[in-house]
């Protein structure tokens, strides 16, 4: 079951927190719920993603970007994804998600999420998102121009370049591309 009521706790704690600016990383602290776990018992691996749709949705309200797509009727994508999980998250165990935006490309920002305790990475994510309107993905650049920040613009890592060529030639990747996603 998706996790409502974090969702519901996270975007009301992100609209009256502190603002972030692009470059920032955002913190969430959880715990492991009953809900979270699979048969062994440690956080299942789906549920490492979806509480990183926390993340970025933390990260969107705290930057601004959650009002910009309200108020122009964008809505948020995934693109894609790349996970490596190193370590249990077994029940009850507190832990950090620490979200970064690391950049954009022409239609894609790229966020690294790692779930983190006591000083060491469970697990981590690259995650390619955009926002679509009624056209389609909006350009990387109209979305920060909306957000008042139209130049920012770091240099993507190498990797993270790496990842999304080759994640670009994958068959079902021609498929999207040729219906003009």
């Amino acid at each position: 079951m998706y996790p409502y009521l974090r969702l519901a706790r996270t975007h009301l704690a992100a609209r009256f927190g502190r603002s972030l600016e692009l470059g920032e990383d955002s913190l969430l602290r959880l715990v492991v719920w009953p809900g979270d776990l699979d048969f062994y018992p440690e956080m299942n691996n789906g549920r490492h993603l979806t509480l990183m749709d926390l993340g970025r949705m933390d990260f969107a309200q705290r930057v601004g970007l959650i009002g910009e797509a309200r108020r122009r009727g964008w809505f948020f994508v995934v693109g894609g994804a790349s996970a490596r999980y190193r370590r249990r998250l077994p029940p009850w165990r507190r832990f950090v998600l620490r979200t970064r935006l690391l950049g954009h490309d022409e239609r894609w920002f790229y966020f690294h999420h790692t779930l983190e305790r006591a000083d060491e990475v469970c697990s981590g994510a690259l995650v390619r998102a955009g926002l679509r309107d009624g056209q389609g993905l909006v350009p990387a650049k109209e979305v920060l121009a909306g957000m008042g920040a139209p130049d920012w613009n770091p240099p993507l890592p190498a990797w993270v370049r790496d990842w999304a060529a080759a994640d670009d030639l994958r068959p079902e990747a021609a498929k999207t591309m040729e219906a003009g996603s």
